[in-house]
């Protein structure tokens, strides 16, 4: 009778234990996502993408828990620092940037590295080596684009007022770079008269693609080093098409509910 019982609390043991190691291997991967701002509908969009990439990488095995926040401005760059910080000592396994600063949030991204807290930057560059990648659109290309365009429509002659976004905003200053390198090459009848406003915050797939690179990665995945998520002109002609309304109006609720 000893002898079966403890045979059977033996049994009861292993799989106990077998239980224990099934609840352990069913990793959870908490993934924080920084925007630029949290109030603008811009990064609303980049919200519901990341989102999007968090519930369609979730297995049962596996699941991926999103934490979105940021400053309420996109100029306090002090505080979106103390989230990069915060972050960074909570232990989070990744984090998803898009940095105010391409100088100032460089320091606290290589410290969470040192942390073993990995960051993909999003939509504005870093000047930092301590990235997994870098996912945001052609910048400058874009930049050329609406010089081309412009020129166009004034038939290469007229005055121009170029508003820029933000100081130390490396993605805004590529497009403005493009911008006024193509118009001085390509129309040169075209009179800037201002280029040294800036004008804030003015909308995008950067946030899906930022939380899927990251998973990948932290599941040990190979993943680009920069990431390109396309550029689009949009004009009177391609206004009413259904992939530039899926641009203007991405379907925002269904994620942010």
């Amino acid at each position: 009778m000893r002898k079966t019982l403890f045979v059977l609390l033996a049994l009861a043991l292993v799989a106990a234990a077998g239980c224990n190691r099934s609840k352990t291997n069913a990793k959870k991967l908490t993934i924080a996502v920084i925007p630029k701002g949290t109030s603008h509908e811009f990064w609303k969009s980049i919200h519901a993408g990341a989102i999007k990439a968090a519930r369609e990488l979730s297995t049962p095995g596996s699941q991926v828990e999103l934490i979105w926040k940021g400053p309420l401005r996109e100029d306090d760059r002090e505080q979106q620092i103390q989230v990069v910080e915060g972050f960074t000592s909570q232990g989070v396994d990744g984090i998803v940037l898009a940095p105010l600063d391409n100088r100032a949030l460089a320091r606290p991204v290589e410290e969470a590295k040192s942390a073993n807290v990995p960051t993909v930057i999003i939509d504005s560059a870093l000047e930092s080596n301590s990235l997994v990648s870098f996912v945001a659109t052609d910048n400058r290309k874009g930049g050329t684009l609406a010089a081309d365009r412009l020129g166009q429509l004034l038939g290469g002659k007229g005055k121009v007022i170029m508003l820029r976004y933000a100081e130390g905003s490396a993605s805004t200053q590529e497009r403005e770079d493009g911008f006024l390198q193509e118009i001085a090459q390509k129309y040169p009848n075209v009179e800037l008269i201002s280029t040294d406003q800036y004008g804030g915050a003015t909308r995008f797939n950067m946030g899906y693609l930022g939380v899927r690179t990251m998973v990948e990665h932290l599941q040990g995945k190979t993943v680009e080093k920069r990431i390109d998520t396309g550029i689009t002109m949009i004009t009177p002609d391609n206004l009413d098409a259904a992939e530039t309304q899926a641009l203007l109006h991405p379907p925002l609720d269904q994620y942010l509910k």
